[in-house]
């Protein structure tokens, strides 16, 4: 665990958090959550709230809810590390379900309708995407961003898929195939490619510029060709053909270097390269609105 005693704001109020950069994963202090949505004027007030609320949750069955909850020592009012119940977001969302408190309200209609979304693209897919286009869109990615990485999402699965065929299974072989991938044509694991971006839980593609994202999409299109041409047998040698399917990329990325004397790799994310687009439209828009003197001449 790493990165204790961070402060996120909710209405006003902290809410203690810690960061675990091995599972990539936020933990919350649920009694600072419970504190604010249910406005208990003092720490003993939220934590005897919170034991109620344990009793309740273990009688209607989410023993499995309770055991996940970790404890970690934050600091306390008082300046102390002291153990306290956190939870992942997962578990926080599902703990704000039980809270009958108008400002879980919104928490709650927000996981309904999520649930309505998900249930509507299990019966039509289609949907999926156009949420997906109409989220980016949203986000202020540039349309043509937008369609590529819509097409890396394709081309990602066609993978996985391939991979399954090949007898790798999902969670922590995938990870790992994905990782040698990584390597191969970037020189860098997942995560730190992440830790260069400055990414957190955030999704690292969501963070690429334009040839990132073609370069990605291109080692991991090879490697999915070439597990279909040679068809590997097992996580062994799926890892070799990993390797080779992300060095495909890696020639290509040290060719265009080699043209363009720039590194193909950047530590910029999202917010960082939409503020430079943004930055060249407005000048743009000013060369543009600019009087020509020539004529007024």
């Amino acid at each position: 665990m790493s990165e204790q005693d961070k402060i996120q704001l909710f209405e006003n109020q902290k809410i203690r958090t810690a960061w675990d950069t091995e599972k990539e994963e936020w933990y919350f202090s649920v009694t600072d959550v419970i504190a604010v949505l249910t406005e208990q004027p003092t720490a003993r007030g939220a934590s005897n709230y919170w034991a109620k609320l344990k009793q309740r949750l273990k009688e209607e069955g989410a023993d499995e809810l309770l055991t996940n909850c970790q404890q970690l020592k934050m600091i306390a009012s008082d300046g102390k590390r002291r153990a306290t119940d956190v939870a992942t977001t997962e578990q926080l969302l599902r703990i704000i379900q039980s809270i009958p408190s108008p400002k879980a309200e919104p928490f709650r209609l927000w996981l309904a309708e999520v649930g309505r979304e998900r249930i509507e693209e299990t019966i039509d897919p289609e949907q999926a995407i156009d949420r997906a286009l109409e989220t980016y869109l949203k986000k202020g990615y540039d349309p043509d961003w937008v369609h590529q990485r819509l097409l890396s999402i394709r081309i990602r699965n066609e993978l996985t898929n391939e991979w399954q065929k090949r007898g790798v299974e999902k969670g922590r072989e995938f990870a790992i195939l994905t990782d040698e991938i990584s390597k191969a044509w970037s020189g860098m694991t997942t995560r730190q490619y992440k830790n260069l971006k400055g990414l957190k839980k955030e999704n690292l593609r969501d963070n690429m510029s334009d040839t990132e994202l073609v370069l990605t999409m291109l080692a991991e299109a090879s490697t999915r060709d070439i597990s279909k041409a040679t068809k590997p047998d097992g996580f062994a040698e799926n890892v070799k053909v990993a390797k080779r399917g992300g060095n495909v990329a890696n020639v290509a990325r040290q060719q265009l270097e080699a043209e363009t004397g720039h590194p193909v790799i950047t530590a910029q994310n999202a917010a960082q390269l939409n503020a430079v687009v943004t930055e060249m439209i407005e000048a743009s828009a000013q060369v543009i609105d600019r009087p020509d003197k020539s004529k007024s001449e």
